[in-house]
């Protein structure tokens, strides 16, 4: 059992928590992978994704994940809500709270937004994504489908790729993985990887070369053009050559090795088609991973002491 009502990120997360979470989402993969995807462990409880930024990903799998489970799954898009008249996350929540939501979903661009939510709402809150902080669903997908393709965490290296500073992803990633006994490397061009990186217990690098080298997994990152403002690097096709993940470079990897991604992926650009698409390559089973991994919280977090 999660010792929060909320998921707010996985910094201070125990790996106890972290492993029963992974070992629910094995039990809950079973259900997606059935004929019959549909289970009573959600009848009765209402989820809501709160979403101030774009999301295909996250959010269709949390609302899949409720309805797998029988619950009722809501969105409400800030586009299209009285957040265009002015009203603020805490009265939203608020508003949300009291029409009887049991669990918020919410992707916001201002770091740290889940947790004012989580501090004035009843419900449970799970951080879909805020600002450049963290994305804890995504990295205990991304570990749930290294531990089922390798076997375990505990020992392993992983090398986390490209544009460090705008991503969330590798936050929740090293503060999961090292909690799990992974070894972590950061690469990236020195003008996307944050300075306070190495201070998360992560290697830090602007050699792609040496993060790949005999690592076990290697995951690219996608880079963020969309947050990047003052031309970090020179070209897509310069940033490809110099820290793509290339055909050349996979192969420097340890025999085996998992190619992951986020999503969506920029092909060309932070990994090659050929990568992406080739026989190690877990992308496709981390969206399937994603629905499982959900699936998991929203089960723990509407069976904690009050729900």
């Amino acid at each position: 059992m999660l010792r929060s009502k909320d998921l707010l990120g996985l910094r201070g997360v125990s790996a106890e928590e972290i492993s029963e979470i992974l070992n629910t989402a094995e039990l809950m993969k079973m259900v997606i992978t059935s004929n019959n995807k549909k289970t009573p462990h959600m009848q009765g409880k209402s989820v809501m994704t709160v979403f101030y930024e774009n999301s295909t990903r996250t959010r269709l799998s949390f609302e899949l994940a409720c309805k797998y489970m029988s619950g009722t799954a809501s969105n409400m898009s800030a586009s299209s809500s009285s957040v265009a008249k002015g009203e603020t996350l805490v009265d939203t929540a608020r508003t949300l709270d009291v029409m009887g939501t049991d669990v918020m979903i919410l992707r916001h661009p201002m770091s740290g937004a889940p947790h004012l939510m989580a501090r004035n709402v009843k419900a449970s809150v799970i951080n879909a994504g805020d600002g450049v902080n963290e994305h804890p669903t995504q990295a205990l997908l991304d570990m749930f489908t290294i531990r089922e393709k390798l076997g375990g965490l505990e020992g392993l290296r992983v090398a986390i790729l490209g544009d460090v500073t705008h991503s969330r992803v590798a936050r929740s990633n090293v503060y999961g993985l090292t909690a799990m006994g992974a070894s972590v490397v950061v690469a990236g061009p020195p003008t996307l990887i944050p300075v306070e990186m190495d201070a998360l217990g992560c290697e830090v690098t602007d050699k792609v070369d040496d993060a790949v080298r005999g690592a076990d997994v290697v995951m690219s990152l996608r880079i963020q053009l969309e947050r990047q403002k003052n031309g970090l690097f020179p070209s897509v096709r310069e940033y490809h050559k110099f820290f793509g993940l290339t055909e050349e470079r996979a192969a420097m990897a340890r025999p085996g090795a998992l190619i992951m991604h986020p999503g969506p992926v920029n092909r060309g650009v932070e990994i090659a088609t050929s990568v992406a698409d080739g026989a190690n390559s877990t992308i496709d089973e981390q969206v399937t991973n994603g629905v499982a991994v959900r699936m998991a919280l929203l089960f723990m977090l509407t069976r904690q002491p009050g729900k």
